[in-house]
C-alpha cells in the first residue's frame, strides 16, 4: 500500500552496549521473547533498567508477528505497548501511540489500514483470527 510505514523492515534496535551486554551474558536476542526483565536487568549487573529490558523483550515479541518487522517494534515498544495491546487495541489506538511518542505522524492511515489487515490475520490463541 502506498505511504505505508515499511512494517516488515529489520533495523538493528540495540545500542551499541546492549548488544555486548547481552553477548557477554549469552542472551540471543531472539530468546529475549523468553526473558523476564528484572532477572535480565539484574544480570546486567543493572546496566541495563528493568524498563529498558521490558522493552528489549517487548520488541522481540512484536516483532515476532507476522508482517511486523523490528523496525516498528521498536517504536511500538517505546510508545509503551506490548505483544498483547497490539493484539488487541485498535490499530487506531496503536498508531495513535506511536505518533505521540515519536512527535511527528510517522505512521498514517495506510499505516492504520495495514496494522488493521494484519491483526484480522493473527490468530487469538483458539484458532481464530482477531476479528
Amino acid at each position: 500500500m502506498p505511504g505505508t510505514f515499511p512494517l516488515h523492515e529489520d533495523r538493528d534496535f540495540l545500542r551499541e552496549s546492549e548488544w555486548v551486554i547481552l553477548k557477554l551474558l549469552c542472551r540471543p536476542v531472539d530468546r529475549l521473547a523468553t526473558a523476564d526483565a528484572d532477572e535480565l536487568s539484574n544480570a546486567s549487573g543493572g546496566q541495563l533498567s528493568p524498563e529498558r529490558c521490558r522493552q528489549l523483550i517487548n520488541m522481540v515479541r512484536i516483532s515476532d508477528l507476522p508482517g511486523l518487522g523490528t523496525w516498528i517494534a521498536r517504536l511500538i515498544s517505546e510508545a509503551g505497548l506490548d505483544v498483547e495491546a497490539v493484539l488487541t487495541l485498535p490499530a487506531e489506538d496503536i498508531v495513535r501511540r506511536v505518533n505521540a511518542h515519536t512527535g511527528y505522524p510517522i505512521c498514517n492511515p495506510a499505516t492504520t489500514h495495514a496494522i488493521a489487515d494484519l491483526q484480522a490475520s493473527w490468530p487469538n490463541g483458539t484458532g481464530e483470527s482477531l476479528r
